[in-house]
């Protein structure tokens, strides 16, 4: 019985993956699940039309000999389906464990070997079922009868057509890594621009200034302390402008001085918390500079805050989820247009967007609003 050629498909080249984002009230695990299974339905349906066209020159037609055909169909359509698949799951095994980017010979070479490894074993696999159960040959009986010869040309193709799906693959992926650094550090420049110039703000020296005077006056001690936090909030601002990442260690200090600052100003108007971990764990773990000062400058001037009816914040380093939480009393006071714009929380997720793929959470819960920051290792 004449078997057709294995047609051969070029197996997908290995993208990286999206996110779905489900529709409101499907769950987001479901979502994906049936984009999924369509798109493996598509693939399935591209290969059985492929081979069901090629099937006519090498099998009798469809209406002289349906059965010989059909045999023929379903040969050509698990060596088609096994091919393309095999190099496909194993060019997205490739991506989690070895990246372009870190080593791209290396990653070479083993994209040639696993291409070429899986699809010798997916011919030797259907070569063997199809001598045992259509020609009732003895097992190893086509491994042992020309395989070499007969795999030889379409296993070179293969592999040649992996080869250049998956470099076309690397070329457009090394663009785009490419095009999100450069929106990474345009949006860094414009997130550092915005945190130096609040801190500039002639309303936080000002208020700074004034709350020195009457220390100075009545608590000289204490006005000391509050020149030299106020001058490491500014040389902090100034210092980590030129970089993206920064230790939780630095960060946490410099949110302590900044908090010395705004409490000097309000009293007992402000109450706040720290549950950080040991020195040495926040040390390993790094996020974007001014991150916090910017979710606690946030709860300031988004909250009322007064004697009575104190502001409570609370900060805390969760090492083993990797997360730092910000939380504050929700007390929302009337803002002007210019000042309630909602940019620095959006200009945030756009930085972390480029960095990891773990979002920023933030939103009301309860009587408070929560924001997480994940953290980041180096």
């Amino acid at each position: 019985m004449p078997l057709l050629a294995v047609p051969l498909l070029p197996p997908p080249p290995a993208t990286p993956p999206y996110e779905d984002e489900a529709p409101a009230g499907q769950p987001w695990v479901t979502t994906i699940a049936r984009s999924n299974v369509r798109a493996f339905g598509r693939v399935l349906g591209w290969i059985a039309l492929v081979c069901a066209g090629t099937a006519l020159f090498f099998a009798p037609p469809p209406w002289l000999d349906p059965v010989r055909y059909g045999l023929s169909l379903l040969v050509a359509f698990c060596y088609a389906a096994g091919l393309w698949f095999a190099n496909a799951y194993t060019a997205d095994l490739l991506n989690i464990r070895v990246g372009w980017s870190e080593r791209p010979i290396r990653r070479l070479l083993l994209t040639v070997g696993a291409s070429f490894g899986a699809s010798v074993l997916v011919m030797a696999v259907v070569g063997e079922l199809t001598s045992v159960l259509l020609m009732h040959r003895p097992l190893g009986y086509s491994l042992r009868h020309h395989f070499v010869p007969n795999a030889a040309f379409p296993l070179l193709t293969t592999v040649v057509v992996s080869l250049f799906m998956h470099s076309r693959s690397f070329l457009l992926a090394w663009r785009e890594a490419t095009v999100r650094a450069e929106r990474l550090e345009k949006e860094s420049a414009v997130a550092r621009l915005d945190s130096l110039r609040r801190q500039v703000d002639p309303h936080f020296l000002f208020n700074s200034l004034n709350a020195l005077t009457s220390l100075v006056e009545e608590e000289p001690q204490r006005a000391v302390r509050f020149i030299r936090q106020l001058s490491s909030v500014y040389r902090y601002v100034l210092e980590s402008q030129s970089q993206e990442l920064v230790p939780l260690s630095e960060e946490l200090a410099f949110a302590e001085a900044y908090i010395f600052l705004q409490k000097t100003r309000l009293d007992e108007a402000l109450r706040v918390e720290f549950d950080l971990p040991p020195a040495a764990e926040a040390t390993t773990w790094h996020l974007p500079p001014l991150a916090l000062q910017l979710l606690l400058e946030n709860a300031l001037k988004h909250n009322t805050a007064y004697q009575a009816s104190p502001l409570h914040l609370r900060v805390t380093v969760d090492v083993a989820a990797a997360t730092l939480t910000v939380r504050n009393t929700l007390r929302p006071r009337r803002l002007p247009a210019s000042e309630a714009s909602g940019r620095g929380l959006a200009n945030l997720r756009a930085r972390y967007a480029f960095l990891t793929p773990r979002p920023v959470a933030a939103g009301p819960v309860d009587e408070e609003f929560v924001v997480i920051l994940p953290l980041l290792a180096l």
